[in-house]
């Protein structure tokens, strides 16, 4: 299912309001760590699937990236970006990122910033990229970590005074779908286990350079005190692949 609630005008006036939505990469608490993840970007072509507000697109062609694409299902969301982009090497794609069809070895390097957990098939998009990547290429993305999305109740267990006593996980193996809500309710995200993440990877042909779990980092902690508990479990995870194998 291609859920688009981005474009859904509830949905889209609150995440417009979130730290990295208006400060944008530095406003993102696993930022410091995607970050360091990425290879050399000068010279090369860049994908960048569920790019959003162009965040990323951007960044990329700070770094003297030769060419940049975006890809996003929501048009309020490439519309935002287009507004913020001022750049002829930067592209914007309106598409759902299952649906992408790019020639082979086309891009050095694909990238992706927590919108994985919104599509059914990891698989799929593993294969896809794969086609796209040329050999040698780099595969860096974010999800939301499987403990934060096995159960439909993405939440802290809360005390009477409404304090965080620990966060549940349940449900770990059972992979698919989940009604949750994220900003407003009736959020589809699809959980899947660290092994699936990493075996649908190996399948497809990359190898698997590095796999991070971040935690805030020492300026955020100090700037935002909430930002202690995100070191009681992990909100996100990061891996970096490398294509390997000759396309499929």
């Amino acid at each position: 299912m291609k859920q688009n609630k981005y474009d859904d005008s509830n949905f889209f006036s609150a995440y417009k309001q979130m730290p990295r939505s208006i400060q944008g990469l530095e406003g993102a608490g696993e930022w410091h760590v995607f970050k360091s993840l990425l290879p050399e970007l000068r010279n090369k072509s860049v994908l960048d699937l569920g790019c959003g507000f162009g965040w990323h697109c951007r960044f990329a062609r700070e770094q003297q990236a030769s060419s940049v694409v975006g890809v996003d299902i929501s048009e309020k969301m490439l519309q935002m970006a287009r507004e913020q982009t001022d750049d002829s090497a930067i592209s914007y794609i309106q598409m759902p990122i299952e649906d992408i069809d790019f020639s082979i070895s086309q891009f050095d390097i694909v990238i992706s910033s927590l919108a994985f957990h919104y599509i059914e098939s990891f698989e799929l998009i593993c294969k896809k990229v794969h086609h796209c990547l040329k050999p040698g290429g780099t595969f860096v993305f974010s999800v939301e970590h499987p403990i934060f999305t096995s159960r439909n109740e993405q939440d802290w267990y809360l005390d009477d005074q409404g304090n965080r006593l620990h966060w549940p996980v349940d449900n770990y193996q059972a992979e698919g779908m989940r009604k949750t809500s994220f900003l407003t309710d009736n959020v589809i995200k699809y959980h899947r286990t660290i092994s699936t993440y990493i075996n649908d990877l190996i399948g497809a042909g990359f190898a698997i350079n590095a796999i991070k779990e971040p935690m805030p980092s020492e300026e955020m902690l100090k700037n935002n005190s909430l930002m202690e508990d995100e070191n009681r479990r992990p909100m996100f995870l990061i891996i970096s692949a490398e294509k390997v194998s000759a396309a499929n």
